[in-house]
C-alpha cells in the first residue's frame, strides 16, 4: 500500500478511536403518556454535526478505492455541515479542500470551513452545486467527493459503531428498549439508508420514518415511486431536502415519510430550546416535528413505546438566520400558529 495512503487511513482511524460516542438523551415532555422520546446528540462531534461520521466514511472510502493521493484537491457540494467536516479531515491528511455551496449558506459555517483551511466557492442555488463541482474537479484535476452519490455505500450499515448500532445499544436499558420508530430527515439519504438497513439486518420491529421539508422532492418521489423527479427550487432548511432524488436515497428501506412545513421545522427548534435550554439546527426541528406527530398518534391509539430521532447539529451555527426573528419573518414566515400548537405539549393540564 502507498505509504501516504496508509498514513492517512491511520490518522483518520486514530481520530475516530479518540472520539467518544455521542449522547442519547430523553426529553421530559409533560403531555407524554406511555411514549418516551429520545434525541441522539450528534452536535458533540469534533466538527459539531452528524456529518462528521459521513465525512470520515467518505474519506476512508475514497482512500481505500485509490481515488485520492497526496496531491489531490478535494471538492464537495455542500450547504455547510458536510463541508465543515470534510475540511477538518482534509486538513488532517494535508489536502486542499474546496466547498461548493449556495451563497445563502450560514456565515458561521463558512467561517468554520475557512478555519479548517478550506475554501468556499459559491453558486446561486443548491441545484447548481453538483454540476459546478464536477466542472471544478475536471478543471483542477481534483476529486469530487460527491456525498449525494457515495453516502449510502461509504458507511458500514451492518455495524462498526455506526449511528444505528449506537442508538440501539444505548436504548438497551430503557423502559421500551426497541423503538417503535426511528425518525430521520434526508439530505443525502445516507443516514436514513444506514438506519433502515440496520433495522432490517437486525430484525427489529421498528419503523423508519423519514421527514422531508418543503421544496424537496424526496417525499413526492417516495409516494409516487418516481426517482426521476426534479425541482427548480431549493430547501430553506439547511442540510436537508434536495431538488432531485440523490443516488444515496434508498426508499425501499423506508416505512413512512412525513412532509414537514418550514414553519414547523423552525418553530420546533425554538420550542426545543424552551424544553432543554439549548439551540439546535433546523433539520432537528423537522425531525422532532415528525416525532411529535407519531407520538400523538400513539397516544390517541393508547399505544406505549419509544421514538428516537437525531439532533443533527447545534443552533449556534444559525444565530444570524433561524434564530433571528427578522430573518425568519422574511424567509420562513409567521411561526405563531405552530408555536401555539407546540405549547400544548408543555402544559400538564
Amino acid at each position: 500500500m502507498n505509504s501516504w495512503v496508509k498514513d492517512s487511513i491511520q490518522k483518520i482511524n486514530a481520530d475516530a478511536h479518540r472520539s467518544a460516542d455521542t449522547h442519547l438523551f430523553k426529553l421530559d415532555i409533560p403531555r407524554l403518556t406511555n411514549v418516551d422520546i429520545y434525541l441522539k446528540d450528534e452536535s458533540t462531534h469534533p466538527t459539531g454535526s452528524l456529518k462528521h461520521r459521513l465525512a470520515r466514511s467518505l474519506f476512508l472510502y475514497a482512500l481505500c478505492n485509490g481515488k485520492i493521493t497526496k496531491a489531490t484537491t478535494i471538492i464537495e457540494a455542500s450547504s455547510g455541515s458536510t463541508a465543515v467536516s470534510e475540511a477538518y479531515f482534509a486538513r488532517m491528511i494535508g489536502l486542499p479542500f474546496i466547498a461548493v455551496m449556495p451563497k445563502r449558506t450560514a456565515q458561521s459555517k463558512i467561517k468554520l470551513i475557512e478555519m479548517y483551511g478550506g475554501k468556499c466557492h459559491f453558486v446561486d442555488s443548491a441545484p447548481q452545486m453538483h454540476d459546478e463541482s464536477i466542472r471544478l474537479a475536471k478543471e483542477m484535476g481534483g476529486y469530487f467527493m460527491d456525498q449525494f452519490k457515495y453516502a449510502e455505500r461509504a458507511t458500514d450499515w451492518r455495524g462498526n459503531n455506526n449511528i444505528a448500532q449506537s442508538i440501539f445499544q444505548q436504548m438497551e436499558h430503557e423502559r421500551y428498549p426497541i423503538p417503535n420508530a426511528v425518525v430521520m430527515s434526508a439530505g443525502t439519504g445516507g443516514t436514513s439508508a444506514t438506519l433502515g438497513r440496520y433495522i432490517l439486518y437486525q430484525g427489529f420491529n421498528t419503523k423508519l420514518v423519514v421527514v422531508d421539508p418543503e421544496n424537496s422532492v424526496f417525499y413526492d418521489s417516495f409516494i409516487n415511486k418516481d426517482s426521476s423527479l426534479t425541482s427548480d427550487t431549493s430547501s430553506k432548511i439547511e442540510g436537508i431536502g434536495r431538488p432531485k432524488v440523490e443516488l444515496s436515497f434508498q426508499p425501499d428501506v423506508i416505512n413512512q415519510m412525513i412532509k414537514v412545513p418550514d414553519v414547523a421545522s423552525v418553530a420546533t427548534i425554538h420550542w426545543l430550546e424552551q424544553l432543554i435550554g439549548r439551540k439546535a439546527g433546523p433539520s432537528t426541528g423537522a425531525n422532532l416535528w415528525g416525532v411529535l406527530q407519531l407520538a400523538k398518534q400513539m397516544m390517541d391509539n393508547n399505544e406505549a413505546g419509544s421514538i428516537v430521532s437525531v439532533m443533527c447539529d447545534s443552533g449556534e451555527r444559525y444565530l444570524d438566520s433561524y434564530y433571528d426573528n427578522h430573518w425568519v419573518a422574511e424567509n420562513i414566515g409567521d411561526l405563531d400558529a405552530i408555536t401555539e400548537e407546540l405549547c400544548w405539549w408543555l402544559s400538564s393540564d
